[in-house]
């Protein structure tokens, strides 16, 4: 079974691809959007995910010629280090400015080599192809790439559509239980901030996946559409990321899946919230907390240096000289955006629990 969302940006528009049953028909849809294909593609992995998925796609794309780079896996190593090894392993492809990057992998790999295809030859044609469930609702849809910094998370990176995005869903059977659960981070976002709808399907044995991604991508697809390069309103998909984001870089980058530290920062994001006057529904935080727990996600706040933690809140990317726009809840399903003075943004995460 396949499902099929658009992405509508005008000529940067394109498919995000849910298909049950694999890669077949990804040649196809591949060399529509990249007719240069058959002479050549980069196809970029990590060292967990080639062994498993590498001969999958090679076996549906038998008139592309693949060359294959494997990088490190993990958090860890998205780096600004790592992503110049690998624009130097394209550049040694003697590639076309027409020569696709095909990332397969979690949502590391698809930042990783869309922000190297971003800027090689000023840019390259990226194809996302997701193995994990956070790279399927959230990672691969709307073009956001980039690397780490000591100072923070993604803070060097570009906006760079991919040209398709296929979901082969059978990809998710091999994935370790924590990182299933990190996607479930996003997922539980993508309710909050406009499908809660998905909330209630959490507690269902077995998890109905293919509905889940393909809701998840239309609450994306639609808020992109809206607002492609994050001026206004995209603002809402950064929903548990201020905290979030913070929380990873004081941990230190890989220490915390992002998933569970997304899930942690939506849930201190309602409290604050509630407690400013921003969110008009009191039981919200409580209503997160158990769609949270309820698939065996992490709700409060590990032990984390409190300067470490206020430093990285300090460097977010979508702080002005005197506030930080955060994304916060008004009730179920409806975000906006809030303007929080800096002198007061420790409240964030320092509010304890209602």
């Amino acid at each position: 079974m396949r499902r099929i969302v658009s992405i509508d940006l005008g000529a940067r528009s394109y498919p995000v691809v849910i298909d049950a049953d694999g890669y077949a028909g990804l040649q196809q849809h591949l060399l529509e959007v990249c007719p240069a294909a058959d002479r050549g593609a980069v196809l970029v992995t990590d060292h967990h995910v080639g062994p498993l998925w590498e001969a999958a796609v090679r076996a549906a794309l038998p008139r592309i010629p693949l060359h294959t780079i494997v990088v490190p896996a993990g958090e860890l190593h998205k780096t600004v280090e790592v992503w110049r090894g690998l624009v130097d392993r394209i550049l040694a492809q003697s590639p076309t400015r027409s020569t696709p990057i095909l990332a397969l992998g979690g949502g590391m790999v698809g930042d990783l080599a869309g922000f190297a295809a971003a800027c090689t030859l000023r840019g390259l044609p990226v194809v996302q192809l997701p193995t994990s469930l956070l790279a399927m609702v959230d990672a691969s849809v709307g073009g956001k790439t980039a690397v780490n910094h000591p100072r923070g998370k993604n803070l060097i990176g570009a906006f760079h559509q991919p040209r398709l995005t296929w979901a082969s869903l059978p990809t998710l059977g091999t994935l370790p239980t924590d990182e299933l659960r990190s996607g479930l981070g996003e997922v539980i976002k993508a309710a909050a901030i406009g499908a809660p709808d998905l909330l209630d399907e959490l507690g269902s044995d077995p998890l109905p996946l293919p509905w889940i991604v393909q809701r998840c991508v239309e609450v994306k697809a639609g808020v992109v559409a809206l607002d492609e390069l994050e001026s206004g309103v995209r603002g809402i998909l950064n929903a548990g990321h201020t905290v979030g984001h913070a929380l990873e870089t004081a941990l230190g980058h890989g220490v915390l899946p992002h998933g569970h530290a997304v899930a942690i920062g939506l849930l201190a994001e309602a409290r604050y919230a509630v407690r400013a006057g921003v969110c008009a529904q009191p039981g919200l935080p409580r209503r997160l907390r158990e769609a949270i727990e309820g698939v065996g996600l992490p709700a409060e706040l590990p032990e984390v240096d409190p300067a470490l933690m206020s430093a990285a809140i300090r460097v977010d990317k979508k702080g002005s000289a005197d506030t930080l726009c955060v994304p916060l809840p008004v009730q179920v399903g409806v975000y906006r955006l809030v303007d929080v003075p800096w002198n007061g943004i420790d409240r964030l995460w320092k509010t304890s629990p209602p």
